[in-house]
């Protein structure tokens, strides 16, 4: 176990959108989310959006600034996790044939993937390593839009936060290591229970953090119910912890969370029972070895 653990709260995400009314849509209601979330103890914010009007998950250039500008805006030291896991989604019109592209499919250049984060330049984006069947379709991340994404991030001094859904997703970091593409021994995610992918268990996050390089920092976290329960394994485990309403819109069994604020609240209380501080983002900078 780490004697300082980082909490990063996941604000919106791109999932279907829950039915909790506090789960944040706009970029002021994620903004103000996510410094509330800051000020309960997160030290990295994860940041989505989604259109205002439908809440559906957007890639819109001009909501990634107005969400990153309320943050910035009032508060400079919280570190941003911007996604790029946009634009791989894939939908057949056919299910039995699966060779045409249906309504619902989100297929972008790596370009266009990385638009707000070359733009905005946050301190970390995600590298989603996953090709797996999510929501009723196939997310497919390649090898070669990974690299050039990879590439990107490097040139705009934005440190990737590898995303791992499935135990070949850390063969490919190993792979996307060796042949220079990432640095190693990088930054991990280890996302367990989302509908086909690595299970939410103990023996599952075991496999993934065993596999990883010396010296890698890593956190791994579950979706919905599984929440808290792999937030204290990972903790146990050596890894960070993740908490938000990108994951599970409950706060406890049959409870809507009011807020992004009251998981980072009662993630903080959990880990700081077990015995580790938690990290402010200066801390979390040196951990991760970001810029001061």
């Amino acid at each position: 176990m780490q004697e300082t653990i980082i909490i990063t709260c996941a604000l919106t995400g791109a999932g279907p959108l829950s039915s909790n009314p506090a789960q944040p849509v706009t970029p002021a209601q994620i903004a103000q989310s996510g410094l509330e979330a800051a000020d309960a103890g997160a030290a990295i914010l994860h940041v989505h959006v989604r259109d205002p009007a439908t809440g559906e998950f957007s890639g819109e250039l001009a909501l990634y600034e107005e969400a990153v500008g309320l943050i910035r805006e009032k508060n400079k030291d919280v570190i941003l996790n911007l996604t790029t896991g946009l634009g791989s989604g894939f939908y057949p019109k056919d299910p039995m044939l699966p060779m045409e592209a249906g309504p619902g499919t989100h297929i972008w250049s790596a370009e266009k993937r990385m638009e707000h984060v070359l733009k905005l330049k946050p301190e970390i984006c995600t590298l989603d390593l996953v090709t797996a069947q999510v929501f009723g379709g196939v997310v497919i991340s390649t090898e070669q839009v990974l690299t050039r994404m990879a590439h990107m991030a490097r040139d705009a001094g934005v440190k990737p936060e590898i995303e791992l859904f499935d135990a070949g997703d850390v063969v490919l970091a190993e792979h996307l290591i060796k042949k220079g593409a990432l640095d190693g021994p990088g930054m991990y995610s280890f996302v367990m229970g989302l509908n086909f992918t690595i299970p939410a268990d103990p023996e599952s996050m075991l496999y993934l953090r065993n596999r990883l390089p010396a010296g890698a920092q890593w956190q791994g976290f579950g979706i919905g119910r599984n929440q808290f329960p792999m937030a204290m394994q990972s903790a146990l485990l050596g890894g960070h912890v993740r908490v938000g309403m990108e994951d599970n819109a409950y706060i406890a069994r049959g409870a809507f969370a009011k807020s992004n604020a009251e998981q980072v609240v009662k993630a903080r209380h959990l880990v700081e029972s077990l015995g580790p501080a938690i990290a402010s983002p200066a801390q979390a900078r040196a951990i991760l070895g970001l810029k001061p």
